[in-house]
């Protein structure tokens, strides 16, 4: 029978973390399990929690939002640790590229029964995170989204990609994946192991988290019209179809801004996983199969 370290983000979309873990631990126990529940005071207490149940040799589930998920699982790619995603965030989208269900019955059985499969993570800039790296409009978004304390879910980052597209100026960007140079002006460029990102945009719908490469979306600049059309079409990820849309693959990505006296002086924040690590220019390279996971 497993031994279960649950570390969670006791702020995560308010009280969902406990409401979604207090089931699930019950569940768990009556079938046997133990279960030992850490509250993070952070993302860097929160790793050294995972890492610290690793070390004792139990299956460490991260409970809350991207970030914490994130941040735990980040904490664990490359160590041979078993890793569990209990999604109680806004987000989720990790969770969902996986197929983790959220009902407690049938995420029980996965976590006592299930075998753990190897994915990819992403190594950025030293950091380990799991879903994708991105910057321009959307990292401007993550950051109203996090601020806004009225709105919710996919409504907060609705609106704060609405005032991130208002006040957006075009940026120069070069890409390089592989060791090849891509000059490109747009909104944003994402490199994403998982297809999903944003509160369940399906910005990548080609990603796949073990196929040991990174798909590079490319949003080219246009009307602004043209980018609200294409966060409509997130949904399905039908925005891949559009001319100013591009995608490439591989297993290194640097995103930085062009040295053109346009962009002299801007600074532009990259995101990963829903936090915003720091600024451009940021190196992504896949991990390939660093990570062993229970999911479908």
């Amino acid at each position: 029978m497993r031994t279960f370290t649950a570390v969670v983000n006791p702020t995560s979309g308010g009280s969902t973390s406990a409401a979604t873990l207090v089931p699930l631990a019950r569940l768990l126990r009556e079938a046997g399990a133990e279960v030992v529940v850490e509250y993070s005071r952070g993302l860097e207490h929160a790793r050294a929690l995972a890492r610290g149940a690793a070390d004792a040799g139990h299956v460490v589930l991260g409970v809350g939002g991207d970030g914490m998920v994130g941040c735990v699982g980040g904490a664990l790619a490359g160590t041979g640790a078993v890793f569990g995603v209990v999604p109680a965030g806004r987000g989720n989208d990790f969770a969902r590229q996986l197929g983790v269900p959220r009902d407690p019955a049938a995420l029980a059985a996965l976590l006592l029964e299930g075998e753990p499969r190897a994915v990819d993570a992403i190594d950025a800039d030293g950091t380990p995170v799991l879903g994708s790296v991105y910057a321009g409009v959307d990292a401007v978004a993550n950051d109203n989204a996090n601020r806004t304390r009225l709105l919710r879910g996919s409504a907060s980052y609705y609106v704060g990609a609405l005032r991130a597209v208002l006040s957006w100026r075009p940026a120069d960007y070069v890409v390089t994946v592989d060791g090849t140079g891509y000059r490109r002006q747009g909104y944003t460029v994402v490199a994403a192991n998982s297809g999903f990102y944003g509160f369940g945009r399906h910005i990548a719908p080609g990603a796949s988290v073990d196929d040991g490469l990174l798909d590079v979306v490319i949003v080219r600049h246009g009307p602004r019209p043209l980018f609200f059309s294409v966060m409509r079409e997130l949904s399905d990820g039908s925005h891949v179809r559009r001319p100013q849309v591009e995608v490439l693959r591989g297993r290194e990505v640097r995103i930085e801004l062009a040295d053109t006296p346009a962009m002299a002086g801007r600074v532009l924040p990259y995101g990963a996983d829903g936090e915003l690590p720091g600024t451009l220019p940021v190196t992504a390279r896949v991990m390939p199969g660093a990570l062993r996971v229970l999911a479908p």
